[in-house]
């Protein structure tokens, strides 16, 4: 029989499902008699519980069971015949029961629209570049040598500076109270590493070990403890330890200990050189694809369907909660998420993903094995064992498939900027790399 859809709004449809009473009343039967064979119940031996115990106890959920099984394989079949995309899960609501012996159920709901994407050609996108300078690798030098500094004690008359490394108490008070987190006893940090506030290093900095100071330290408005953000506190610092630091010098042995296989400054830097540029590509990938897909949306035309970004936002709130929990907030299930909140970017996701299927779909753009398995081994080249890092990508699907997306949004990334306007722009290294 030939299934009538009919159309509600925009992308929302309903399909009249019939189903005979004696097929449902059949079924809940067959499973009433085989869950009476393993059921226990009090005063019956195992398997020898009657038939009409057995349908008294279980026979409503069985009934709801067997319900929602032949509804769900009668919307299955209409849908599939009718050849929809069905967005989302179905409303079902039952209609009154037919004379025919028959039940019949509507089942509302929506389907996945038809994508338009205009000529590419019309499409402007930004493509950023940048290259990797000598002055990038000697940053990434010295960040090098710090990772590595040693420290010993200034003379008793020297003054901290920066690099310095400083023991120090200190109470903080404000209305004249100490707060939450405003006092320490032996607090390390090291002076214009930024560890600190910028008052609390301007303060320490200048001072000899045993001396005290007291300072006024505004704290910005926008400070991660709220109960002092926007405040004024009154500090007292005592410094008991001055440190100065020692850095490697940039030699053969700093290459060795750093496991370079060509252990002098030259190959230090060569190997410097290829991890830098690795990362930069990488970034700029990023950031990239991330102009290019706003560019195809633009270049779309499609209506979004609500179940889908209902199903998005819903996604994104259990983040949010497993954000919450993760950073030790109480009751972070119950806490109160404002859905609207989530309703834009959800859409965008859905709508994005929508006009990505169809583009890959319709230019063949999948990811293929060869691709996924040149982007694996460059994640891999930065590894000490990339052979073992290569293993660990394949032996999980889910690894697998986190790659494969990535590949398919290069190849629709390469596609869209083959078509569209491009406008090189380039970057500098500590832009690109959110330097200061």
């Amino acid at each position: 029989m030939a299934v009538t859809v009919e159309t509600l709004e925009k992308l929302e449809r309903k399909i009249t499902l019939t189903l005979p009473v004696a097929v449902i009343q059949a079924e809940v039967s067959s499973r009433l008699k085989r869950l009476a064979s393993t059921v226990k119940m009090d005063g019956f031996r195992p398997g020898k519980v009657p038939m009409n115990v057995v349908a008294q106890r279980y026979g409503y959920s069985v009934q709801y069971e067997v319900m929602n099984d032949k509804v769900g394989e009668a919307f299955a079949s209409a849908a599939n015949e009718a050849k929809l995309r069905v967005a989302g899960q179905p409303r079902i609501t039952e209609k009154e029961a037919s004379p025919t012996g028959e039940m019949s159920f509507d089942a509302v709901f929506e389907v996945y629209p038809e994508v338009k994407i205009a000529d590419l050609s019309g499409a402007e996108v930004e493509k950023l570049s940048a290259e990797v300078t000598d002055a990038a690798i000697d940053k990434t030098l010295e960040i090098l040598r710090k990772q590595r500094r040693t420290f010993s004690q200034r003379p008793q008359d020297g003054a901290a500076q920066d690099g310095d490394r400083v023991t120090v108490d200190f109470e903080g008070k404000i209305d004249g109270e100490v707060f939450s987190g405003g006092k320490a006893e032996g607090f390390q940090f090291i002076v214009g590493d930024g560890q600190m506030l910028k008052e609390f290093e301007e303060a320490t900095r200048g001072m000899k070990s045993g001396e005290s100071k007291t300072f006024p330290l505004a704290f910005p408005a926008d400070y991660h403890g709220k109960d002092v953000a926007g405040k004024t506190a009154d500090f007292m610092v005592t410094v008991h330890k001055i440190e100065e630091a020692h850095l490697p010098e940039v030699n053969a042995a700093l290459a060795k200990s750093l496991g370079i296989d060509d252990a002098t400054v030259e190959g230090l830097r060569a190997d410097i050189r290829k991890n830098l540029e690795r990362e930069v590509k990488f970034r700029l990938l990023a950031r990239n694809k991330q102009s290019v897909m706003e560019a195809l949306v633009g270049k779309a035309e499609l209506e979004c369907p609500n179940s889908a970004v209902q199903a998005e936002v819903e996604r994104m709130i259990e983040g949010a909660r497993a954000d919450l929990k993760q950073r030790g907030v109480k009751d972070a299930d119950k806490a109160p998420i404002p859905v609207d909140i989530f309703r834009p970017q959800a859409e965008r996701r859905v709508r994005l993903g929508l006009v990505v299927a169809e583009l890959v779909q319709s230019q063949d753009l999948q990811a293929k094995p060869e691709q996924v398995k040149a982007h694996i081994e460059e994640l891999s080249a930065s590894y000490e064992k990339p052979a073992d890092v290569v293993r660990w990508y394949y032996s999980d699907n889910t690894r697998l498939g986190e790659v494969q997306a990535i590949v398919l949004e290069n190849n629709v990334t390469d596609y869209v900027l083959s078509k569209a306007k491009v406008t090189v722009k380039p970057v500098s290294f500590d832009e690109l790399m959110g330097q200061s």
